[in-house]
């Protein structure tokens, strides 16, 4: 479906939604809502139906680097895909290069590629890891996320601030202790100085 005609039927359902829910469409504070809605969508889940980005995403010849790469606190936004609220948080990739190295502000794009679709964390962190392994043929892969989700603090147990953490590794950080050991240290204590950073204040 055309981008034009997905914001169309999404328009519709969010003024069917509005009706459901009994608010009062035909008021100057909601009678251009379902447009706005429409297009946040569009944009937020544009993952979902664009992957062009990733399919023209760029290597460089590694020029001798054998040891682990790490780029870290990498933002990202989604939606839950149970409750279609939001999760937000961090993303941190450690990598030990191979032939080909990816840029580090690739990186970011591989995470909003992922994150622009309705997820669940575990599958997202396995995403990146997957995509980052398979694409740049890494020795090894290991993602962290640390994420909240609304869906949790909003509603339900209402567990304001609680931080679910998740981690994938593929190649030698899964089969090497040591080196995912390292992997952990690089992401790590950048968080854990920062932690301590905002106790002292």
């Amino acid at each position: 479906m055309e981008d034009h005609k997905r914001e169309k039927a999404i328009e519709e359902s969010v003024r069917r939604l509005f009706d459901a829910i009994e608010v009062d469409r035909s008021t100057e504070m909601y009678k251009n809502t379902p447009r706005r809605v429409a297009r946040m969508y569009t944009e937020i889940l544009s993952g979902m139906h664009n992957d062009e980005e990733l399919q023209k995403m760029t290597l460089f010849d590694n020029p001798g680097d054998s040891d682990i790469v790490c780029l870290r606190n990498i933002p990202f936004y989604s939606l839950c895909a149970h409750h279609f609220l939001p999760m937000f948080g961090t993303v941190s990739i450690a990598y030990i290069p191979n032939k080909k190295i990816i840029g580090f502000s690739k990186m970011p794009r591989v995470v909003k590629h992922f994150s622009t679709m309705p997820q669940v964390q575990e599958k997202f962190t396995n995403d990146v890891a997957d995509y980052i392994y398979k694409r740049t043929g890494a020795r090894g892969v290991f993602v962290m996320v640390r994420a909240r989700h609304l869906c949790m603090e909003m509603r339900g147990v209402k567990s304001r601030s609680s931080e679910a953490v998740s981690r994938s590794a593929r190649g030698l950080f899964k089969t090497s202790s040591s080196m995912k050991n390292e992997a952990l240290k690089l992401i790590l204590g950048a968080h854990e100085g920062s932690r301590r950073t905002q106790q002292a204040y």
